[in-house]
């Protein structure tokens, strides 16, 4: 799993996940997201890289993103435990060799995209990094079936990445643009397994990408994984929105987008203001409608008589920082400012990560989206016995007991209309956390903001 690339920082943790030293910029970042120096990592995506290599005892490299307050960061990190004495639990060594820095507003990657990317993140089995011409930069990956290609890719640097994984039902000449090959399935050689991809954009606000993060994701476990994967999920989306219709849908769709932001950027040529903004419009629309497809094949999904989750054994304050993360330059637009757990602070649960970052991702983003001008959001932790507590409570106009009675109904939107929403995401979210055993639960008033409340079971085991 070697990375080629200039070091551009080093860094120490201990056995407890404190960062001892760093050198800049991840010293700087550290601080930023609220860190001390020494202290516990305070960069969430980091933070789970350094548990994760310092519980396995095994070298780990990928990207990870963060948002300092003012712009987002993609860092590509290697972490690799220290050697302890004989029964002790090691600290590790991190190296940062790729460092991107840039603001990221919202109308660049909607609320949909971000949450797709975090989830996308977690769940990928490969990662490379590509420069702006979707040429392999690094490839690491953790899985038995993917070694193979990405010994390849790691020998076939400044090659496309459409070499060693090549694109299905795709006969156009490579590269296409990133948005027509972005969820796109591929062929994995030495795989039985279905796999598509991601690509996450390095974006400058009016510029083209300048680089690209590739996930390699598969909607099957691998062999011997099907306890703790969801063997159910993958049939379920071989439905008509999940797998036949998503696909059909997403390329055309995709074309839109890429045609109409080629045009509002000026990419092909000048043309006049006013048309500049019909491209844009019309870019935002076709964004819209992705967003409408993605909670169309989550709706499908939670429908099924078969669903079920993936539970294991995570940290709601970790999720709920990810979550406001994800979510701070939105808020920031409207001068909101979400004030998130502590990094000290701790709530063992045992439910499926991608899914309560799901929820709470669609409860802070319905708090933004409703909440006055430099107004407030909380998310609070609590624990309750046997249950595990996650509150969003915002400063916006409230519910009345009628529109508490409905809110979580199937495309209720309460009389609102014009703000893109589709009226199935707290259907969706309260479907997922009773699927994990959970619930989920609105307390309000009108004027006195709202209250959403998760509901997950707690960890017995911390």
């Amino acid at each position: 799993m070697q990375a080629g690339g200039t070091i551009l920082a080093r860094a120490v943790s201990d056995p407890e996940d404190r960062l001892l030293t760093a050198e800049e910029p991840l010293a700087g970042l550290q601080l930023r997201c609220g860190g001390d120096l020494p202290g516990t990592i305070a960069v969430p995506e980091l933070l789970e890289l350094v548990r994760k290599a310092r519980r396995y005892r095994f070298r780990l490299a990928r990207a990870i993103s963060a948002n300092d307050g003012s712009d987002t960061i993609t860092a590509w990190v290697e972490v690799e435990p220290r050697e302890g004495e004989a029964g002790e639990t090691p600290g590790c060594d991190i190296v940062v060799r790729n460092w991107q820095s840039s603001p990221l507003p919202s109308e660049e990657i909607s609320f949909a995209e971000r949450r797709r990317m975090m989830t996308d993140r977690h769940l990928a089995e490969l990662t490379a990094q590509l420069d702006g011409s979707q040429r392999v930069l690094t490839a690491v990956t953790d899985s038995p079936d993917l070694a193979q290609v990405a010994a390849r890719m790691e020998e076939g640097i400044g090659r496309l990445w459409t070499d060693f994984l090549p694109p299905e039902n795709v006969t156009h000449q490579q590269p296409l643009h990133w948005r027509l090959l972005d969820g796109t399935r591929v062929s994995v050689e030495g795989s039985d397994r279905p796999w598509r991809i991601t690509l996450i954009p390095h974006i400058r606000p009016g510029f083209d990408p300048s680089g690209f993060e590739l996930l390699l994701i598969s909607d099957e476990p691998q062999a011997g994984e099907v306890e703790t994967a969801n063997p159910i999920e993958p049939a379920l989306r071989r439905s008509l929105v999940g797998q036949d219709l998503s696909p059909v849908l997403r390329q055309p769709i995709s074309r839109i987008i890429a045609n109409a932001e080629t045009i509002r950027s000026r990419l092909a040529g000048p043309i006049p203001d006013a048309y500049a903004d019909y491209a844009g419009e019309i870019a935002s629309a076709g964004k819209l409608l992705l967003d409408l497809l993605e909670d169309l094949a989550d709706l499908e999904v939670v429908e099924s008589e078969n669903f079920s989750t993936a539970p294991d054994h995570i940290d709601l304050s970790e999720v709920a920082r990810q979550a406001a993360g994800i979510l701070n330059v939105r808020a920031r637009e409207k001068g909101i400012v979400i004030d998130a757990p502590q990094v000290a602070e701790s709530l063992p649960a045992v439910a499926e990560f991608r899914r309560v970052l799901q929820i709470l991702l669609n409860l802070i983003g319905n708090a933004i989206r409703y909440s006055p001008e430099k107004s407030r959001i909380w998310l609070r932790l609590e624990p309750l016995g046997s249950m595990a507590r996650v509150i969003v409570a915002d400063q916006g106009p409230g519910l009345s007991d009628e529109q508490q009675a409905r809110v979580f109904e199937k495309f209720e939107r309460l009389g609102r209309s014009g703000d893109g929403g589709s009226g199935l995401g707290l259907y969706i979210s309260r479907s997922l956390a009773r699927a994990m055993g959970g619930e989920l639960s609105v307390e309000s008033a009108p004027g006195q903001g709202a209250r959403f409340i998760l509901d997950v079971p707690a960890d017995p085991e911390a």
